[in-house]
């Protein structure tokens, strides 16, 4: 797990430079991942459970109209696009207006799932309470919903690493 812990279970990220605590216990590679129902741009149910029998890579960001969050998402989508065998999905707390313009201005048709509740950033120890948002992190699940690959990024405001998710997610297809 990245990210600088302070006392055990107590997770950090900054954000230029200010400490944030993410609320709740990060799930851990090896173990089941936690099943989530968040809804699509269709308003479609989404559960994880239900996209059992290949790998998902989920990018999660905390705000999508930001220029950071901008080029993760840009990315992953064109990712999605040229990787067969891999689920990819975009989880923010924008709301569906928010997450519809953003797509339907930058051209993005990747699976966009909105938290507005924060069950995802609850059941994944993301949620940062100061700032209403989810932490930067990339998930990747294997095929059968086991979770194996965790990436929450210290720095918020810093991309991710794509590569070495993205080569994890093609390696379990």
């Amino acid at each position: 797990m990245q990210g600088q812990i302070k006392e055990e279970l107590e997770v950090i990220v900054t954000r230029k430079g200010t400490e944030f605590e993410l609320v709740g216990e990060q799930p851990k590679v090896g173990n089941a991942a936690p099943n989530f129902t968040l809804k699509n741009l269709e308003d479609k149910e989404i559960r994880l459970e239900e996209l059992k029998g290949q790998p998902v890579l989920i990018s999660v960001v905390p705000d999508i109209d930001t220029r950071i969050c901008s080029l993760q998402t840009k990315r992953f989508n064109q990712e999605a696009g040229a990787v067969e065998g891999v689920a990819f999905l975009t989880i923010s707390n924008n709301n569906k207006e928010e997450q519809s313009s953003w797509c339907a201005a930058e051209g993005v048709d990747m699976e966009m799932l909105r938290d507005e509740a924060n069950t995802f950033g609850e059941a994944y120890g993301l949620f940062i309470p100061e700032m209403g948002r989810l932490a930067r992190a990339i998930f990747v699940v294997d095929k059968d919903g086991v979770l194996a690959y965790e990436r929450i990024s210290p720095e918020i405001a810093e991309e991710p690493d794509y590569t070495e998710a993205l080569e994890k997610a093609k390696a379990l297809r």
